[in-house]
């Protein structure tokens, strides 16, 4: 009786450590300090369709795009100016009444707060195309609310309405690196989104 349990109580130690190391390894997240900024970046995750623990919800959505933008990143300038970990431009900061670049680099509040408000200021730009468009297909993509938002973070609402108006029949728009308006649409398409409410002056 005493082997029995001995053995039993092996096999049930040895279950659990095995179980643990596998959770360990699959889902372990590093974070990496540096002055004034702390990294959020997954050791296994290179590429921006799946998100572990997240699926398609918002949560997914923004996190899917913060890794595409800057890997999770939030105290980082790119080389054309783009800052924080969803690499806002100036002039959009602005339009968010966000003015203070040197406090948002170093707020990650602000940065997910500022996400949000911007995803709510295209919504309201974008409603009609919104409307019309999702549900239909341009260019072999299904065309989804999630992609169009996404798409309006890369270039602006003015350019997405363009391509959504040509059918993507007109100049291809791509970024300063050469990330076409396509290629969000299609990568962040299907995340539900409607926390996202339309506001023409989005609260941060």
């Amino acid at each position: 009786m005493k082997k029995l349990i001995t053995v039993i109580s092996l096999l049930a130690i040895f279950t659990i450590i095995s179980a643990f190391s596998f959770k360990k390894e699959k889902f372990q997240l590093n974070y990496c300090i540096q002055p004034n900024a702390v990294y959020t970046v997954s050791l296994f995750q290179d590429d921006t369709d799946f998100m572990p623990g997240y699926g398609k919800t918002y949560l997914g959505f923004k996190e899917a795009i913060g890794f595409k933008e800057s890997q999770g990143r939030y105290n980082i300038v790119n080389s054309l100016g783009y800052i924080g970990k969803y690499q806002f431009g100036e002039a959009t900061l602005n339009t968010l009444r966000i003015h203070n670049i040197d406090y948002f680099l170093n707020s990650p509040k602000l940065q997910e707060k500022a996400f949000k408000a911007n995803c709510s200021y295209n919504k309201w730009l974008l409603q009609k195309e919104i409307a019309t468009h999702v549900g239909t297909t341009i260019k072999g993509i299904k065309i989804t609310e999630s992609g169009i938002l996404a798409a309006a973070h890369l270039s602006g609402a003015g350019s997405v309405r363009k391509f959504l108006r040509y059918k993507g029949k007109n100049k291809r728009i791509v970024d300063a690196y050469g990330t076409t308006i396509e290629s969000y649409l299609k990568k962040f398409a299907g995340y539900n989104v409607s926390v996202v409410v339309a506001s023409k002056r989005p609260k941060l």
